[in-house]
């Protein structure tokens, strides 16, 4: 049976990524497997080379609690049900043996009786699972026996007795209205409630099969289940390389679970991960591997850097050059498996902006702040009177406070005060920040206003003392492959740079291509995560949602779960729409889904400023207060 692998989404529907991420860590927990993923297609399925499991898209347009409950039927029968017990040597087996006239009604009879053999095991096993699977059942029996009543008026026999076969295994055999010969089969049905293997169901699936075949003439048409698709089996002797052929069995025996072959997919994926695999981008050479004498094994987790010529260098960390103190390096790092695994193949570079026009732009920086000097100098001069409300003069001869060293007051006053306040140490705001400007292509027209919110943002830091960052980010677009998408990020005013006046490296920002969202907020993060400071904020400028290569449909899941990761690690992430005009609802939903609450929308051009300081004087007042 074919994997339902060409699944397309025709609405514009949005995935609500935090709730399968919530979706996600039920799966992982449950299959001990932290590389699982969970993404939504038409069946539920298990994907082994993507190490993801697709809850089925059956549950949309529902009722809340129903599409919930439905979705988290979908992983427990997929994390704890097919996961655990289902013998993929057996179905092996019957995909290799079984009658080639009707194979699609086959698999759905096998993955029906198999579905319900599940569902009793785990009800069973976690009996906190009742209600959730009951709505499952409840749901299902609503749909086939509406099903079974249009296929057996099309005459679509196959389908009918899947529906029909359901309905006898949830209800029982005396309450279900089908075509006289689908009865016979009602002995054999019974036999299900008996069944404890996978091998036990395929043997009920034969006798079916052989009891209907005179009456049931054409394959189903429908597909109801799709769960593992035979071609996604890794092969005999699967964990080999390439050319491998001494042993049928391999190593360690073949794979009886679905656990087991997403083990057996990722021991594979891990030894063609190595250095030892890893190519130069240019000329196609590997690197020192060309040497016999110098050639040094391969290891996961090495970080590759590719020089401007393409050349490889360094399979040690102690040889690896850090790139972050080296302002006009050109030279590329490779992404790897550090920033999430939909980057695995991203390379990127990290170099200062190249200061463009510095005569024309001194004019421009002084027209801009002045400008500004009103709302820079009010702001600056708010967050003053907050600190200053902090500081509380020493007060002595008190009624009440801490009491005094010298006492002889008690015996010399008659109204003795010996009480006294310390004062409040000053205040420093202990904070850092960090700034990504999207330098996507469709911020060409947002640029100049882009340049004005984000020359304030740096202006109001510098006055106040506060460390931050400022980078242009995006993706060539041009260059990018399946195998390299190229990424650069262009500091504009670095960590180390402390209070440096860079109004003119602001200036020479510009658009470029992409977007990759998830990618550049991980690496920000990895910027601050040591920082010293308390409070770290990370704020992302950008004008819609990420669009990079192969990116389109894993980007908003992906920087969701980036955001997630940040805020773990005690980074507080938000966001500032730029845009021309109102936020549409759709926009908004997006922003939610990314961002939760913390997003922020600049109805026009001219307000990208305001919304700047507005979103400043929130994230230092709470500084403040913490102070």
């Amino acid at each position: 049976m074919g994997s339902v692998d060409r699944f397309i989404q025709f609405n514009n529907e949005t995935i609500d990524a935090r709730q399968l991420m919530h979706y996600e860590n039920v799966a992982k927990a449950l299959t001990k497997n932290t590389l699982l993923a969970i993404n939504e297609r038409k069946l539920m399925e298990f994907q082994p080379a993507e190490q993801t499991i697709s809850l089925s898209v059956f549950w949309r347009h529902r009722e809340e609690y129903v599409m919930h409950a439905g979705r988290m039927s979908d992983i427990f029968l997929m994390a704890e049900g097919f996961w655990k017990f289902f013998d993929v040597l057996s179905w092996s087996d019957f995909q290799e043996e079984k009658p080639t006239g009707q194979p699609k009604f086959m698999d759905q009879l096998l993955f029906c009786i198999e579905e319900f053999r599940m569902i009793e095991m785990i009800q069973k096993k976690r009996v906190g699972t009742q209600i959730i699977l009951q709505i499952r059942i409840k749901t299902y029996l609503d749909f086939h026996k509406q099903q079974l009543r249009v296929n057996i008026q099309k005459g679509f026999l196959a389908d009918a007795f899947i529906s029909y076969l359901y309905i006898c295994l949830y209800e029982g055999t005396m309450y279900v209205q089908g075509p006289d010969f689908f009865k016979l089969a009602n002995t054999i049905i019974q036999n299900v409630y008996e069944s404890k293997t996978t091998q036990h169901s395929i043997d009920l699936v034969y006798r079916i099969y052989f009891l209907l075949n005179e009456y049931v003439k054409e394959d189903s048409l429908l597909q109801y289940y799709a769960i593992i698709s035979y071609t996604s089996l890794p092969t005999k002797d699967f964990h080999y390389h390439k050319g491998v052929k001494n042993s049928e069995l391999g190593e360690e025996g073949k794979k009886d679970t679905i656990e087991e072959i997403f083990r057996s997919w990722h021991r594979e994926n891990e030894q063609e991960n190595g250095v030892h695999l890893q190519y130069e981008l240019e000329h196609g050479r590997d690197g020192k591997a060309e040497q016999a004498i110098e050639a040094e094994e391969g290891q996961e987790g090495h970080e590759v850097t590719m020089t401007g010529k393409g050349q490889s260098i360094g399979n040690s960390k102690d040889v690896q050059v850090d790139q972050s103190t080296n302002d006009q390096s050109s030279d590329l790092k490779k992404a790897g498996n550090s920033f999430g695994k939909e980057h695995t193949n991203v390379v990127y570079k990290e170099q200062r902006i190249a200061i463009t026009s510095p005569s024309d732009n001194k004019h421009v920086l002084y027209k801009y702040r002045q400008e500004h000097a009103p709302y820079l100098k009010a702001f600056v001069q708010e967050m003053k009177k907050r600190l200053d409300q902090k500081h509380v003069d020493k007060r002595t001869n008190l009624t009440k406070g801490r009491l005094s060293t010298k006492l002889t007051a008690l015996w010399t006053d008659e109204r003795p005060k010996p009480f006294f306040k310390k004062n409040a140490p000053s205040i420093q705001l202990n904070a850092v920040f960090g700034l990504l400007v999207d330098g996507s292509a469709s911020m060409q027209d947002k640029m100049e206003e882009t340049k004005k919110a984000v020359l304030l943002f740096h202006d109001v830091l510098r006055e106040l003392k506060i460390a931050h960052e400022i980078v242009l980010h995006y993706e060539d677009a041009y260059e990018a492959t399946e195998t390299s998408q190229p990424n650069a990020f262009e500091w504009i005013h670095k960590l180390e740079d402390g209070q440096k006046d860079n109004g003119l490296d602001i200036l020479s920002m510009v658009a470029h291509e992409d977007n990759r969202d998830g990618f550049a907020i991980r690496w920000m993060g990895k910027r601050l995560e040591n920082r010293l400071e308390i409070h770290k904020f990370l704020l992302v400028f950008s004008d819609g949602e990420p669009s990079a290569f192969g990116y389109a449909q894993n980007g908003i899941m992906d920087t969701a779960e980036a955001v997630l990761e940040q805020e773990q690690l005690g980074i507080t992430v938000l966001h500032l729409f730029l845009n021309d005009q109102e936020a549409t609802e759709e926009q908004l939903n997006l922003f939610r889904l990314i961002f939760d609450k913390k997003s922020a929308t600049a109805s026009s051009l001219e307000k990208f400023s305001e919304e700047t300081l507005r979103l400043l004087r929130k994230m230092l007042h709470l500084v403040v207060q913490s102070s």
